[in-house]
């Protein structure tokens, strides 16, 4: 697997997850990136971050959700606090290389019970 994402779970409303996604065997990664789908909805993006550290997140989460990467370990990070009932969804993590090419990590379930 070359992007494993992991770190979810069920949580009440109001608590905290840090979700993970490490990238094995992929050089050159430019963005990192955190995804969600919600069942019946599209996949719509949660946050991203470029390997410079500027970063960019979907209105629902900002001010909650933080996403940060360690270039060294090719690892991204998300941490998602006072999550919401409508938090709830599958998260994938992306990396994008040059060329372009995307790869994507196999998800991650979150679950935020009211």
């Amino acid at each position: 697997v070359q992007l494993q994402a992991y770190g979810g779970g069920l949580v009440q409303a109001g608590g905290s997850l840090r979700l993970s996604c490490a990238a094995r065997s992929i050089f050159s990664i430019r963005d990192m990136g955190w995804y969600r789908q919600a069942p019946g909805n599209q996949r719509e993006l949660v946050a991203v971050i470029t390997s410079g550290g500027s970063t960019n997140y979907a209105d629902s989460v900002k001010g909650r959700f933080t996403i940060s990467r360690d270039n060294a370990k090719n690892t991204a990070y998300l941490q998602m606090n006072n999550l919401k009932p409508e938090d709830t969804a599958v998260y994938y993590c992306a990396a994008d290389r040059p060329g372009p090419r995307r790869y994507w990590g196999q998800g991650t379930l979150v679950t935020v019970s009211s």
